[in-house]
This record gives C-alpha cells, sequence and structure tokens, in this order.
C-alpha cells in the first residue's frame, strides 16, 4: 500500500520515466511506467491510479489523445500533462479549457517540486 498514493508515468523517454519514478517513490509514493503510450493504454484499463503524468509528444499517440481515452474509463480521473515544449500549453488550454494551470508540468522538473505539485493535485477536488 501507497503511503501518498498511487502514481502512473507515461513518457516515451526511459530516463525520465525512471528518475521521476525513482525520485517519487522516495515520497513514498507507488509508481508505474510506460514509455509507450498504446501498451499504457491497454494496460492502465484495469488498474486504479490517484494521478496520471502524461508526457504530450510521444510516438504512436500524443498525450492529448491518450488524456481523453483514459478518462473515457472514467472522468474523475487526474492527469497532468508533462512536456519540454511550452509551445504545448496553449494546445493543451484548447484541449481542456477547464484545466487548472498546476496540471502542466514543464521538464526539466526537480523531484521535490513534482511531488509537491503531485500532492496538491491528489489532495485537491479539481480535475
Amino acid at each position: 500500500m501507497s503511503l501518498n498514493g498511487r502514481i502512473c508515468i507515461i513518457d516515451d523517454s526511459e530516463d525520465i520515466t525512471i528518475t521521476f519514478r525513482k525520485g517519487l517513490e522516495e515520497y513514498g509514493y507507488k509508481v508505474d511506467t510506460y514509455n509507450d503510450p498504446l501498451v499504457a493504454l491497454s494496460a492502465v484499463q484495469h488498474e486504479s491510479y490517484d494521478l496520471f503524468l502524461i508526457d504530450i509528444r510521444m510516438p504512436k499517440m500524443n498525450g492529448f489523445e491518450l488524456g481523453r481515452k483514459i478518462r473515457m474509463k472514467n472522468q474523475s480521473i487526474k492527469i497532468c500533462f508533462i512536456t519540454a515544449f511550452q509551445a504545448y500549453y496553449e494546445a493543451l488550454l484548447e484541449e481542456y479549457p477547464n484545466i487548472d494551470h498546476r496540471c502542466f508540468i514543464s521538464k526539466p522538473i526537480e523531484i521535490n517540486t513534482l511531488a509537491n505539485i503531485i500532492k496538491s493535485e491528489i489532495r485537491s477536488g479539481k480535475l
């Protein structure tokens, strides 16, 4: 059982998923990671997570589309999008007009900052 929550990280960069997983586990989170959005989509259909961290720019399926498909399962699922490309912020706002700006996370990010954002998102009532 996780002390702080269960997180699913989906990013095509294995370095990112390993770094985030190790760092967040030190903060008491249970973390699953995927580097292929299609594999992630089929794997997470039967799992329960407190929060998804989804990279926006990935091969095969972008993060926005993946987020939409995950939300088809459960509208209350919390998703934070991560990217190294600031230009995607405008597209994020168009796709999810009611999203809180905290749910857009720019890489690089320090693990303690990421852990604090996750903690805040899990405890908030916002999606």
